[in-house]
């Protein structure tokens, strides 16, 4: 058995994921071209490979982000170019594979979509339940049952997640104070970034840089 692992971050012009509407596991039966792209990306982009060790928990370090980051700046045009076409020829595949997974699911109504646009472009700004009914321009528990209906979360639920998730990111590849991670994530102080921290993860922000600082 082989394994391939491919990280990377999005950097969308509008903040947006690509996979704003679906946060599942995907699973999809590796073709011979994903194998030979696979390789090819490999083969232009030397030093890459995640030759340390096979457990995350080494390989997903600051340290090791800012080496392949490095790498990324001194990339010849002509091998960024050619790196990132490669990423989006994979990444499609998934992307296929939302847009007709389920042709007969019901449509999440825009406002609900608009709702999770904007909270993803305004994770760092205060957001409030009665705000986003107001956008939606509906009243503020029925808004709160359908972003749960379509979502599966209620909205305050959410904005956690989707701040925690951001805080995390902001933690492992940034030299950035958590209280200034606290306040970029509209948490605005320490105590309720650990507080909510805690509640997802299980464990401290400290702890977690902690964690991700070590190499063994």
């Amino acid at each position: 058995m082989s394994q391939y692992f491919l990280q990377f971050f999005e950097e969308s012009p509008d903040g947006i994921s690509l996979f704003k509407d679906n946060r599942s596991i995907m699973e999809i039966k590796a073709t011979a071209l994903d194998v030979s792209i696979f390789n090819r990306i490999l083969k232009i982009n030397p030093g890459r490979g995640i030759n340390r060790s096979d457990n995350p928990k080494i390989y997903e370090k600051e340290a090791y982000y800012k080496e392949y980051r490095a790498l990324n700046n001194n990339m010849k045009p002509s091998v960024r170019f050619e790196s990132q076409g490669i990423i989006l020829m994979l990444i499609s595949r998934f992307i296929q594979s939302v847009r007709f997974k389920s042709p007969k699911s019901e449509k999440i109504p825009s406002v609900v979509l608009d709702a999770i646009n904007y909270i993803q472009l305004n994770l760092g700004n205060s957001i409030s339940i009665n705000e986003l009914a107001k956008n939606a321009n509906q009243n503020r528990d029925y808004f709160s049952r359908e972003f749960l209906k379509h979502t599966g979360q209620r909205p305050l639920s959410y904005i956690h997640e989707k701040r925690i998730e951001r805080a995390q990111y902001l933690i492992v590849t940034t030299n950035k104070t958590l209280l200034d991670i606290a306040i970029e994530t509209g948490f605005n102080n320490l105590p309720h970034l650990t507080k909510i921290f805690k509640k997802y993860l299980k464990t401290t922000p400290g702890a977690y840089r902690k964690q991700s600082l070590q190499i063994t």
